[in-house]
């Protein structure tokens, strides 16, 4: 398929990367050329503008947030001007559920097609195409795309004809991880203070309670204490929590855990952590004890 990729970052490089892999016609823009540029080597075309990436079957969207999305798609010449009908959209971005909603509308009245297919993994994962991709959007747009689905990830699960629907999953599932994080993070600080060594006990909590890849992954980061370079940044996490709180909010669910996980973004990020890993909360237990 000839397919366009916008949003080379941490995740979007290594997507691009197995599309092409895969045989896909790949055309990528970023706003840092010097990121398209390394994929060219590998096959890619080069865009000049977000419009340029659009003549084909489909365009990725892989950015940070919900202007990111919105000025990529409705800027001049972006997505939904440049896009032609029938072609399709696939928001891998993790975004609101309101401007997810509203990407399918607009979509659907350019005759275009939308597909939110956000991902959980983190970049390695993305490079090995091991990700896990939750996709939702019109049944027959979303049959149209899955070669392009099935050539980034290890699995796709199809879960609804409404493609916010996805980013509701997306964004509980970013929820449960930072929980994960939290609890990792006050349990560590716990043993650690009682003189046990952290990576010892991440083992005996992982061979026989928690043996989920997320425990041993974000365990690890907090045991030996590396938050950088940042695999996902934790100013994302804050913005992804708070997305996952607007969701509650307008549908009358209420998250008390979100609400704490919020501020304990706040006082990491208020305390120098823009540029570490958002697993980087599970250090300020450690820190509320007086350990670190």
């Amino acid at each position: 398929m000839q397919v366009g990729f916008i949003g080379l970052g941490h995740m979007g490089s290594g997507i691009a990367a197995n599309l092409i892999k895969a045989g896909h016609d790949v055309t990528v823009y970023n706003r840092t050329r010097s990121k398209a540029e390394a994929l060219a080597s590998q096959g890619a075309k080069i865009a000049e503008t977000p419009g340029d990436a659009c003549g084909g079957d489909a365009v990725f969207t892989m950015l940070a947030d919900d202007n990111a999305v919105s000025d990529t798609v409705y800027g001049d010449g972006g997505i939904l001007a440049s896009l032609k009908k029938g072609a399709a959209h696939i928001s891998s971005s993790t975004i609101s559920v309101d401007l997810s909603r509203r990407l399918a509308q607009d979509h659907g009245k350019a005759g275009q097609r939308y597909v939110a297919a956000p991902v959980f993994g983190r970049p390695d994962a993305a490079a090995a195409k091991k990700l896990f991709v939750v996709a939702a959007g019109q049944s027959e747009a979303v049959n149209k795309i899955s070669p392009l689905l099935d050539a980034i990830g290890q699995r796709t699960f199809k879960i609804s004809d409404q493609a916010e629907a996805a980013n509701v999953v997306k964004l509980s599932g970013n929820f449960l991880i930072a929980t994960v994080i939290e609890s990792l993070g006050e349990a560590m600080a716990l043993v650690g203070k009682a003189g046990v060594d952290k990576h010892q006990y991440l083992e005996v909590v992982t061979s026989t309670l928690f043996g989920a890849p997320v425990y041993k992954t974000y365990g690890t980061l907090i045991a030996g204490g590396k938050f950088e370079p940042a695999g996902f940044a934790a100013p994302l996490g804050l913005k992804d929590i708070g997305l996952a709180l607007e969701a509650g909010h307008d549908l009358r669910v209420p998250l008390p855990l979100a609400s704490l996980l919020r501020d304990r973004f706040l006082t990491l990020l208020a305390n120098g952590g823009e540029n570490q890993d958002w697993s980087a909360v599970g250090s300020l237990a450690a820190k509320d004890a007086g350990e670190a």
